[in-house]
């Protein structure tokens, strides 16, 4: 399996984060439809759609949100 640069960790730790993070909220989305037997379905829609417009988001904000969380906090 080829490795990606370490450089790019950021942008694999998005990726991630975002995919799990959508994949958690889809499943709570979609629970009601575990009883009709479509509850698959309707969670792989509903995470595709959430990943797709939470990659962006979560890849151009991270730098700013950990520009953020250094100024909020204090070295020990």
């Amino acid at each position: 399996m080829p490795k990606i640069p370490r450089r790019h960790s950021h942008f694999v730790y998005g990726v991630l984060q975002s995919g799990l993070t959508c994949a958690i909220a889809a499943a709570i989305a979609s629970y009601p439809f575990l009883v009709e037997g479509s509850f698959l379905n309707h969670w792989i829609r509903s995470w595709v759609l959430a990943w797709l417009t939470m990659l962006p988001i979560v890849l151009l904000a991270a730098p700013l949100i950990r520009r953020l969380s250094e100024r909020l906090t204090t070295g020990d």
